[in-house]
C-alpha cells in the first residue's frame, strides 16, 4: 500500500468528511479454514445485504462518526466489528476496504466465553476530579449505570457466557467501617442489573477490593449477588465458600469458574478469607492447584480467574507466571489474570490459553496508559482451547467503548509485542486480533512507502494497517539518522473527543476556555479553541500527570497551533514528586520552562516541538503544560489540534539499521529525523 504525503491525506480527509452523503464498505467474510462463505448477513442500523459465493460483501451506509457492522450466519457465531468515519477515511479509494472477517461455527460442545476486566462503578463515577461531568447522579442510578454498558452491549451479548472482575463492594450506600487501607471502593446496587443488562452472566470476587468494608460491605455484595441471578465466586464469608468454584453448564459442557487474589495484605484484618473470616479466596499455588484439581476430576471445564502482579507493569511477576502455569499443570483449560489496570501480552501454554491481563473495563482511572483494553472472546471445546479473538476497548471517560483508529492500533500493537515475545504470534480478523492453539507467524504485509512533505523532521506512522510492528527505516539518503516514539497521550487527533457522546478527558476543557470546534483543523475535521482578551492568556494542558514513562528520557511536546493574531506561546513540564498530593502537584507544582514560540496570524497552521529530558528520578508522574499569551491589543482566537507527549524509545539511528530494540519499539507510532526532509528524500518504512 502505497501512503501519499501526510498533509494530503489529510486534506482529502477533511474534503471527504464535509461532502460525502454515505460510505461504501466492501470486504469478504470466510469461514476460519479461509473458505468463503456465502449468505452472510451484514447488517448496519437498518440497511442489511448478503455474501454472494464468493463470500463478498458491498453495503453503503449514511455518513456517521462510527460504523458498527454486524455479521451473522445460520450455525455461525455472530461477529460484530467497529471502525470510525475519521480512520475509513485514510483510504483514499471510494469504496472502503474492510480486511477479511472470519465466522467461527457452531457445534456441538462448543462454547464462546466473554471476558472482560476490572469493574468499579464508585468513586469518580459520582465524585469526579478536574470539574468533569458527573456520570452516575443519586436520582438516575438505574440509567446511568446502564448508560455506561451501553457500548458493549453488542458485544457481551452475543456470547454464551461473559465475565468480569468485580473490583468492588456493592451496597445501597457506603459502609461505616473500612479496611486499614487507603484505597476503598464500593459501587451502587444498581451496578450489577446494569452488568446484567448488558451481557454480563458471572463475576469473579477474587481482587484486592472484595473485603474494602469488611463483613459489612461483603454481605451487602453477596447479597445482592445472589438476588441479581449473577453467578460468582472467589469470595465468602469464610475459606470453604471462598474456594467453592462456581458451576455452570454451557451447551452441555459442565464448567467451573474459579476466582483467586494473590496476596494476603499487609494489614490486619487482611483481604483474603480464613475458617472464620470472610475476604477474597487466597491463590497460593496449594490453594489454586486444590482448587483446580478438585474441580476438574469432576469432568469439568476448568476457567481461573488471578488477581495478581504488578500495576502498569508490561509483563506480569514470575509469581503470577508461575500460578497461572501450575493451574493448567494440574487441570485448568483456561487462565485469566488481571490487576495491573494495563493489558500484558497472552501465552499458549501446553496448548491452552493465558491472558496475564486485561486491563480496566469499567474503571475510573485518569491515567493516560489505563484506558486501553479488550473484551477477550474464547471459543472453547469442552476442555480444548480453539480460538480467541481479542476486541479492542478504550474506556472513554471510563466508559468502555469500542476502540477505533489510533486507540485500536495502540492497544493491537502492544497486544502483538508482549505476545510475541512468549512465541504467540497473532493474526488479524477484520479489526480485532486473533489467537490459535498452534501458533504461527503473523502474515507479513509489503512495506509500505512513506513520502513525506519537506522541512518535516517528526512523522506520523500511519494507524492502518493496525497488524504492523515497526522494524526500521531505509532511505536514498544513507547519511540520515532516526529516532521512533510513542505517545503518553491519548486522542491527540481530536477526532474522537467526543464519540459515544462522551468526551475525552485528557486535556483540561472541563476546566479551561478551550473548547472543541469544527472551525478549523490540521487534520481532520476538530480542533480546540479559545478566545483570548487583548494581553491576556489561556494555558491547555494535560488534565492529569502521565503516570507510565521512562525517567531520564528524551521527550517532546509536539502540537499544531492556528492564531488569529500576534501570540506567545510558552511550553513546560510540570512533575508530581512521589511525596506530593495530587492537588498539591498539579496547582502548586513548579512548572519547568521548555521553549518559547513567537507566532502571528499570517502563517495558518503551524507545527511546534519542544524537546526536553524527563526527571531521571524523584516523580511519580509528568505532564506538559501550554500557555497562549495575547500580545495584541484586541481579541485573538487560538486553535490548536495533533497534541502529542512524545516519549522517544530509541537513540537517533542511522537509515538502513533497526533500532537497538525494547519492548517499546516495534509499537513506534512517530518517528523524528535528525534533519528536515526535503522533496528529494524517499523514505521507507519496513515492518516486522
Amino acid at each position: 500500500m502505497r501512503l501519499i504525503s501526510l498533509i494530503a491525506i489529510l486534506l482529502l480527509q477533511s474534503v471527504s468528511a464535509l461532502h460525502a452523503k454515505d460510505v461504501v464498505f466492501v470486504g469478504h467474510i470466510t469461514d476460519e479454514k479461509n473458505n468463503y462463505l456465502s449468505d452472510v448477513k451484514i447488517s448496519i442500523n437498518q440497511q442489511a445485504v448478503y455474501t454472494n459465493k464468493r463470500g463478498e460483501f458491498k453495503l453503503s451506509a449514511n455518513q456517521q462518526p462510527v460504523y458498527q457492522l454486524k455479521f451473522s450466519k445460520r450455525g455461525y457465531y455472530t461477529a460484530i466489528q467497529s471502525f470510525s468515519d475519521f480512520e475509513l477515511s485514510a483510504q483514499l479509494t471510494a469504496e472502503k476496504q474492510i480486511r477479511s472477517i472470519a465466522l467461527v461455527e457452531k457445534v456441538d460442545g462448543r462454547v464462546m466465553l466473554s471476558f472482560g476486566g476490572d469493574v468499579m462503578m464508585g468513586r469518580r463515577f459520582s465524585k469526579p476530579k478536574f470539574n468533569n461531568p458527573v456520570l452516575i447522579h443519586q436520582q438516575s442510578k438505574a440509567q446511568d449505570t446502564k448508560f455506561i454498558t451501553r457500548q458493549v452491549k453488542p458485544y457481551l451479548s452475543i456470547a454464551d457466557y461473559a465475565a468480569v472482575n468485580l473490583e468492588t463492594q456493592i451496597s445501597h450506600e457506603r459502609p461505616e467501617e473500612k479496611a486499614p487501607k487507603s484505597v476503598v471502593f464500593f459501587s451502587p446496587l444498581e451496578t450489577l442489573s446494569a452488568l446484567k443488562w448488558a451481557g454480563v452472566d458471572y463475576v469473579t470476587l477474587g481482587n484486592n477490593h472484595t473485603y474494602d468494608f469488611l463483613d459489612e460491605g461483603l454481605i451487602s455484595t453477596l447479597d445482592a449477588l445472589k438476588r441479581s441471578g449473577l453467578g460468582f465466586s472467589g469470595a465468602g464469608l469464610n475459606e470453604k465458600q471462598a474456594l467453592s468454584a462456581h458451576q455452570v453448564t454451557l451447551n452441555n459442557t459442565p464448567f467451573s469458574m474459579l476466582g483467586y487474589v494473590g496476596w494476603e495484605g499487609g494489614f490486619s484484618p487482611n483481604q483474603t478469607a480464613a475458617m472464620n473470616k470472610g475476604g477474597a479466596a487466597f491463590g497460593s499455588e496449594k490453594n489454586i492447584v486444590s482448587g483446580v484439581t478438585k474441580e476438574s476430576k469432576q469432568g469439568r471445564s476448568v476457567v481461573v480467574q488471578y488477581h495478581g502482579s504488578q500495576e502498569y507493569e508490561s509483563e506480569p511477576t514470575v509469581m503470577t507466571e508461575q500460578r497461572l502455569k501450575s493451574a493448567i499443570d494440574a487441570g485448568a483449560d483456561l487462565a485469566i489474570a488481571h490487576h495491573p489496570h494495563v493489558t500484558q501480552g497472552f501465552e499458549i501454554y501446553k496448548g491452552k490459553l493465558i491472558a496475564y491481563s486485561l486491563g480496566n473495563f469499567i474503571f475510573d482511572q485518569y491515567f493516560y496508559a489505563t484506558p486501553h483494553s479488550f473484551v477477550l472472546n474464547v471459543w472453547m471445546d469442552g476442555e480444548t482451547f480453539h480460538r480467541a479473538e481479542v476486541v479492542p476497548v478504550y474506556l472513554k471517560g471510563y466508559q468502555p467503548t469500542p476502540a477505533t483508529g489510533e486507540q485500536r492500533a495502540k492497544l493491537l500493537k502492544r497486544v502483538q509485542t508482549l505476545s510475541g515475545k512468549r512465541g504467540t504470534h497473532v493474526t488479524f480478523s477484520g479489526g480485532h486480533a486473533v489467537i490459535l492453539p498452534k501458533s504461527s507467524d503473523s502474515l507479513i504485509e509489503k512495506s509500505p512507502d512513506l513520502i513525506v512533505e519537506a522541512n518535516q523532521r517528526i512523522v506520523e506512522l500511519p494507524t492502518s494497517p493496525h497488524t504492523q510492528l515497526f522494524n526500521q527505516i531505509s532511505s536514498n539518503d544513507k547519511s540520515l539518522s532516526y529516532r521512533v516514539g510513542t505517545r503518553l497521550t491519548n486522542g491527540s487527533t481530536l477526532e474522537s473527543f467526543n464519540l459515544y457522546d462522551s468526551a475525552e478527558r485528557g486535556w483540561n476543557t472541563d476546566s479551561s476556555d478551550f473548547s472543541l470546534t469544527q472551525l478549523k483543523a490540521n487534520s481532520g475535521l476538530n480542533s480546540l479553541t479559545s478566545a483570548i482578551s487583548p494581553k491576556g492568556a489561556e494555558t491547555l494542558s494535560m488534565t492529569n500527570f502521565a503516570r507510565v514513562y521512562n525517567g531520564g528520557n528524551p521527550m517532546t511536546v509536539d502540537l499544531a497551533v492556528n492564531v488569529t493574531g500576534a501570540t506567545q506561546v510558552n511550553v513546560y513540564w510540570q512533575g508530581r514528586k512521589k511525596k506530593d498530593k495530587l492537588n498539591d502537584a498539579l496547582n502548586k507544582g513548579t512548572k519547568h520552562f521548555i521553549k518559547s514560540f513567537e507566532l502571528d496570524g499570517s502563517k495558518g497552521w503551524q507545527r511546534l516541538s519542544a524537546p526536553f529530558n524527563s526527571p531521571r528520578v524523584g516523580y511519580r508522574g509528568i505532564r506538559f503544560i501550554v500557555e497562549f499569551k495575547n500580545q495584541s491589543e484586541i481579541d485573538n482566537r487560538v486553535f490548536v489540534d495533533d497534541l502529542s507527549f512524545i516519549q522517544w524509545n530509541s537513540a537517533f539511528t542511522p537509515v538502513g539499521k533497526a533500532p537497538i530494540n525494547n519492548e517499546l519499539i516495534p509499537q513506534s507510532a512517530l518517528i523524528e529525523f535528525d534533519r528536515p526532509l526535503t522533496k528529494s528524500d524517499k523514505v521507507l518504512v519496513k515492518y516486522l
